[in-house]
């Protein structure tokens, strides 16, 4: 009798505990099925107050009551548009990051900036797109798009526009129509000025022949009836310019403009990217949202995830041809360079060679010109019984009494600075084919080494600190690197 009630109570305990670990398992099934759990974070490639930064903000408050979650808009500005686009590719995999990418991520890599291409991310949905568009003064003589190609053809001197700085979205729509009619670049002469705004301001004052900007940038000019608008360059009308006709109705095969879509890092699961393309689709429908992005100026332009990823393809190879041209090439490049870093990490380098062969100069220096002592003294030193003074004391007695033999095995510490010096010039040579991460990897290690630092250390120290400062430059300042063969 006394052995039951232990026996009882031991069973009991098992049931509790085999009922507790099957409901836990149960509920944890669950909690997975019932993804999300936990606040998503939007990123936005752009600042605070602009119009980016506006539709993430509308749309995250739109999509927190679709999937039930906090949606945390994040502004990841720098570089343009390199640190935002950057860190929402190399996001965790988690279905917990979006990212507002921009139609920057079309020029990025082509700028040699990053190596994150639209490959880099799975497409939800476009929401947003304005399509450039052709402005000239309201007193021109040209009335279409036909006109002003006659005009480029005809005439010996070149056209001024503009609508942005060199390089930029409107400059880039301007050279591709050029190139889809047929008409040689240098027709038109573009003009650098930072924003569309000025520029048609100085389309007014007769200093520019044509702007190339959106719609919603030049409304209040066209209602105005200063400036008169030629074609969108769109395979539909703009609501914003319902009257204008797109450049597909007057023959031209060409549509490009700056876009807004939510994108997903490689990588998701597939679940995960079905419900949150689903939520992005409603909110992206909704009259709430439309109302919003009518009143802004901005046009509502929705591609779901297939139709998203060809749109991408396509303006990424579109904007390979335009950007592969010259004018494009020789355009003005920032003060910060791909090859920034690695010119300052080739003269740390000579730097450190430099330092070393003064040191060992001056070590040699000092050795040889001490005086030799007494043999009796070295004599009993190398009687000791302690066997690391012992071969201290022979390798002193060595150079103390051998200086001639001393000197030559000393001159091999200069070696270094012509090590260091070879190794410096080939990662120069191997930079731009290699990529930065492998080419300062094998220098930094071939240093190490030949500053006789073991080699665990050595690879240990390289694998930290070339991927650490690539890190801190390319991802978190925005300094573009060359990123060779497998884009590093």
């Amino acid at each position: 009798m006394r052995a039951s009630v232990p026996i009882s109570w031991l069973a009991a305990c098992r049931a509790t505990v085999c009922l507790a670990t099957v409901c836990l398992a149960a509920f944890g099934c669950n909690r997975r099925e019932q993804w999300p759990q936990r606040p998503v974070t939007l990123i936005c490639p752009w600042s605070a107050g602009g119009g980016t930064d506006r539709v993430s903000r509308q749309f995250a408050v739109q999509l927190e009551s679709e999937l039930g979650v906090p949606v945390n808009v994040v502004n990841a500005t720098g570089g343009g548009g390199v640190t935002g686009h950057t860190r929402g590719a190399t996001a965790t995999a988690d279905g917990y990051t979006l990212t507002m990418a921009t139609v920057e991520l079309n020029m990025l890599h082509w700028r040699s900036l990053c190596p994150i291409t639209p490959d880099s991310f799975e497409p939800l949905a476009r929401i947003n797109q304005d399509a450039a568009a052709i402005f000239v003064s309201a007193d021109s003589p040209w009335q279409s798009i036909e006109d002003l190609e006659g005009q480029l053809r005809e005439s010996p001197d070149p056209l001024r526009a503009s609508g942005t700085a060199a390089g930029g979205i409107w400059h880039l729509a301007l050279l591709g129509w050029l190139d889809r009619s047929g008409l040689p670049s240098d027709t038109v002469t573009w003009v650098s000025i930072n924003g569309a705004a000025p520029s048609l301001q100085e389309l007014m004052a007769d200093g520019l022949e044509i702007v190339c900007c959106s719609i919603p940038e030049a409304r209040a000019l066209v209602d105005a009836g200063k400036i008169r608008c030629l074609g969108v360059m769109s395979n539909q009308r703009s609501p914003a310019a319902p009257d204008v006709a797109t450049f597909a109705e007057q023959g031209i095969d060409w549509s490009i403009g700056a876009w807004r879509g939510l994108l997903f890092p490689q990588g998701v699961p597939a679940e995960h990217v079905t419900r949150m393309r689903q939520a992005i689709l409603r909110v992206a429908g909704s009259d709430e949202f439309a109302e919003f992005m009518e009143a802004s100026g901005f046009q509502v332009a929705v591609a779901d995830g297939e139709q998203f990823a060809d749109f991408l393809s396509q303006t990424d190879a579109d904007f390979g041809r335009i950007l592969n041209q010259p004018e494009m090439t020789q355009a003005p490049s920032s003060a910060i360079g791909p090859y920034f870093l690695p010119s300052i990490l080739a003269l740390f380098g000579l730097a450190i060679a430099a330092f070393g062969w003064g040191v060992s100069r001056r070590a040699r220096a000092s050795d040889l010109a001490a005086e030799p002592t007494d043999r009796v003294f070295w004599k009993s030193r190398l009687r000791s019984k302690d066997i690391e003074g012992r071969r201290a004391n022979v390798a002193t007695f060595a150079r103390r009494w051998f200086p001639d033999a001393f000197h030559a095995l000393a001159s091999v510490a200069t070696l270094p600075l012509f090590g260091f010096a070879a190794v410096i010039v080939l990662f120069i040579l191997t930079c731009e084919t290699l990529g930065y991460v492998i080419s300062a990897g094998m220098m930094t290690l071939a240093m190490l080494l030949m500053l006789r630092v073991r080699l665990p250390i050595a690879v240990t120290a390289t694998v930290v600190i070339v991927p650490s400062l690539y890190q801190g430059f390319a991802g978190v300042l925005g300094v573009p690197l060359p990123w060779g063969w497998l884009g590093w």
